[in-house]
């Protein structure tokens, strides 16, 4: 699929949009408004009952790369071209990853570069309603905020067409890191897109190398999106080039294959090809047939939630917002597999739910409607 760019142009706003506002109108991607609720772990750990907020701040997981706006037809199946409109909505697998954790209770941040524009401080703002700290944004001047605009198959799977030549994200720049953010966290997240070109590759690595200086686990999901590599090539060498610092990476059957030269993603002499010896935990998503894991000590599949799938934009994020929610709280899962399919099971509703909606931001699941999913008897 070709790229293109230059077919949009916006009038930016930016010196009469402000960043901080006095007040946070809820919209419709912010965090649903609720009373406090009893909060507790899905492995029945207790809390504080009472409603009252826990005085201690939960685990900070940072998310690092692309925020850009998704068009999504509003009707599906039918071409880019024959789609009579389009509704936008806020994307980029590490803010949803960022968003995801935080409607699930979590503690998050999100890094990365979007345009001094209209959408650059929309998306800032969607950030902030959603209680993820957006104070690692850097705002572009000379590039716009990047567009996607997405095709919806009948059966909600999807197409991508991109604008961005160069987008902003592109363009974060390592002086521009908020390294001091990337040291506070317990996970620091990320995927391949940050890795296609210069600046912003630099500044990846230069991310990366910090927060595993300071302790911090790597979480990877390379969330392949081809048209935007220079060729198949590049993009099996890029994602693959800093495979082996992540502790924790998740991937899909289509990635697998892929990454292999075309070998049966099913097969776990395959995926185990794809285990590095510092590797904590390997992740396979298989939609809505669930997941398989694999670390050093066991593996298994742990089964998904079957539901009637609108839109899978996002689903992919919602789960790894669902298990590094978990290990963020809880590094032992590792080690403990009962309690680790557990995690995986919730990690798996979040992604189901997510289908059941239109864009990725607005149907990121609460904690408790993922556990009330997981409550309901299997019909």
């Amino acid at each position: 699929m070709a790229l293109h760019s230059g077919a949009f142009c916006f009038t930016s706003v930016a010196s009469s949009v402000k960043l901080s506002h006095p007040t946070v109108k809820a919209s419709a991607f912010s965090a649903p408004l609720s009373p406090p609720l009893v909060k507790f772990n899905i492995r029945g750990k207790a809390f504080s009952g009472d409603g009252t907020p826990e005085a201690k701040e939960p685990p900070l997981v940072v998310c690092f790369g692309e925020m850009l706006i998704d068009f999504v037809p509003t009707i599906n199946g039918l071409s880019l071209a024959e789609a009579p409109a389009f509704k936008k909505a806020p994307g980029g697998a590490p803010a949803n990853v960022a968003v995801g954790i935080s409607r699930l209770g979590g503690s998050s941040a999100f890094i990365g570069k979007v345009g001094e524009d209209e959408f650059g401080y929309m998306l800032a703002d969607i950030l902030k309603e959603n209680n993820v700290n957006n104070e690692g944004m850097r705002f572009d001047p000379g590039a716009r905020t990047a567009l996607a605009f997405v095709t919806l198959r009948n059966d909600g799977e999807r197409e991508f067409m991109f604008y961005r030549n160069p987008s902003a994200d592109m363009l974060l720049q390592e002086d521009e890191l908020d390294l001091d953010l990337i040291r506070k966290a317990k996970v620091f997240h990320y995927g391949s897109i940050s890795l296609i070109t210069e600046p912003c590759k630099s500044a990846h690595i230069a991310a990366a190398k910090a927060a595993k200086e300071a302790g911090v686990v790597l979480s990877y999901d390379p969330n392949l999106r081809l048209p935007l590599w220079p060729s198949a090539d590049s993009a099996r060498e890029g994602i693959l080039s800093i495979w082996e610092t992540a502790d924790i990476i998740k991937v899909s059957e289509e990635e697998i294959s892929f990454l292999t030269k075309g070998e049966d993603p099913y097969d776990d002499a395959v995926v185990r090809k794809l285990f590095h010896r510092n590797l904590k935990l390997l992740l396979v998503t298989e939609g809505a047939e669930g997941c398989r894991y694999y670390t050093k000590e066991f593996s298994g599949r742990v089964e998904g939630l079957k539901v009637d799938a609108v839109d899978t934009t996002g689903a992919g994020d919602a789960f790894v917002a669902g298990i590094l929610s978990q290990l963020a709280v809880d590094l032992s899962l590792l080690q403990k597999e009962e309690a680790l399919r557990d995690s995986l099971k919730f990690a798996n509703v979040c992604g189901a739910l997510t289908v059941t909606e239109r864009g990725a931001i607005p149907a990121l699941p609460t904690k408790e409607a993922v556990l009330n999913a997981m409550l309901k008897p299997v019909s």
